[in-house]
């Protein structure tokens, strides 16, 4: 570990061993990269270190080291965004990933077969994220790309990802994880919440209409381990009148889609 980092540390830790002292650095290390990828955008070290609770100082000196080994990179505008380095890490890790390379090949299956957009989602905490995703080949697109996170109660996607867990545990996670979403459509009731996302998980379906964008529907189903836990979720992006003209096409392609990444997968 770079002297850098030790020096890093939060000066409110008492130093009574070096690897205390390293912890520390690495933590704050990772609260700048995580308060950047929540933000989406790139950030000036004040707001780094205003959201992260850390000394203006302190956030100066371990950007300037992120910065140094590609984990972060400086704009011109003085703001810093996320390194070049990060993407080959994360390029390594998904190719790791049985799961996704085989979630990968359905959705473009899938994505030739309706001629739709379709995304490949999972949880990051309170959040439904992006982890892959084929646009379709006509003129609609969507606003979510690789890497969005939304609110769990916005999407069809959210509701599934919570399905599996215990009532009183997804009634707790709703009860804080629920926001308003910008078309003021999606429910943020948890009790109907939770209700509707164990309903959603044993049918192996959710739709949502208008919840996070007008004019915008989804359409998914559940990928889910032989425990029954659901993992991640395939989900068809479309215009709200296809779902209204043709509901059993895109209902009943998405539902075999997620039925076949099981079965490659052998949790079938």
């Amino acid at each position: 570990m770079d002297t850098k980092f030790s020096e890093a540390a939060d000066a409110s830790v008492p130093e009574k061993r070096s690897r205390g002292a390293r912890v520390s650095g690495i933590d704050r290390a990772l609260q700048i990269l995580d308060f950047l990828q929540a933000e989406m955008k790139p950030a000036g070290a004040y707001a780094v270190a205003k959201a992260v609770g850390a000394p203006l100082s302190t956030v100066y000196v371990i950007i300037e080291d992120l910065v140094e080994k590609r984990l972060l990179q400086r704009r011109s505008d003085g703001t810093v965004w996320l390194g070049p380095r990060l993407y080959h890490y994360g390029l390594a890790y998904a190719e790791s990933l049985d799961f996704l390379n085989v979630a990968t090949h359905e959705m473009q299956d899938l994505c030739r077969e309706v001629e739709e957009t379709i995304q490949i989602c999972g949880r990051d905490g309170d959040h439904m994220i992006v982890m892959a995703m084929a646009d379709g080949p006509g003129h609609f697109r969507v606003t979510s790309k690789v890497g969005s996170r939304v609110p769990l109660n916005w999407t069809a996607s959210g509701r599934l990802l919570l399905g599996h867990l215990p009532d009183e545990e997804r009634l707790k996670v709703f009860r804080h994880a629920a926001k308003v979403s910008p078309t003021g459509r999606a429910n943020t009731n948890p009790e109907t919440l939770s209700e509707a996302s164990a309903a959603a998980l044993r049918e192996r379906l959710s739709i949502q209409i208008n919840e996070s964008d007008f004019s915008v529907a989804c359409i998914a189903s559940p990928i889910c381990q032989p425990s029954g836990e659901c993992i991640a979720t395939i989900s068809i992006v479309l215009p709200e009148h296809r779902v209204v003209q043709d509901r059993d096409r895109y209902t009943n392609a998405v539902r075999k889609a997620a039925e076949r990444i099981e079965a490659t997968l052998g949790w079938r």
